[in-house]
């Protein structure tokens, strides 16, 4: 069972969207330099179905994607989801995995985007020529990276 912290609207994640940002708890990567360490804890309120419909509802109309922003330790339930989010809500769905690979995710299809990577702060964040990390835009089956949408 997935479990969130807490979730916002962000306009810098994802490209060209207006994103509900749901940060996940449980996280199992545990990077060094973690900006946000408390969400390695299993902590927060459950994350399914019922929690997204409530926090679209608060934005309804206003938001173009929700993004995951984790649930490595649950892949299967954020790649459910993501169909959900997708099929049913009929919005951009979005996966920040903290893993250096898409941690097995049977149906690509069921993401409009996949970032990949742990941070690493001698690499940098997404912003900087050098980082590890990854966006990809998923089309058609296939990764398309987006990264250098970020760098200036």
């Amino acid at each position: 069972m997935l479990k969130y912290y807490n979730f916002d609207i962000v306009f810098q994640e994802i490209p060209d969207e207006v994103t509900l940002a749901v940060n996940l708890t449980g996280c199992p990567c545990h990077c060094p330099g973690c900006h946000s360490p408390h969400l390695w804890e299993d902590i927060g309120d459950r994350f399914d179905e019922a929690a997204i419909k409530r926090m679209y509802g608060e934005y309804s109309g206003e938001v173009t994607c929700i993004c995951l922003m984790g649930g490595d330790g649950d892949p299967a339930e954020v790649e459910r989801l993501c169909t959900f989010i997708k099929e049913e809500m009929h919005l951009h769905s979005a996966w920040w995995s903290g893993r250096d690979y898409i941690p097995s995710a049977d149906r690509l299809e069921a993401f409009d985007y996949i970032k990949t990577g742990p941070y690493v702060a001698s690499l940098g964040g997404l912003k900087s020529r050098t980082t590890n990390q990854r966006l990809y835009r998923v089309s058609g089956g296939s990764l398309e990276d987006i990264t250098s949408r970020f760098w200036k």
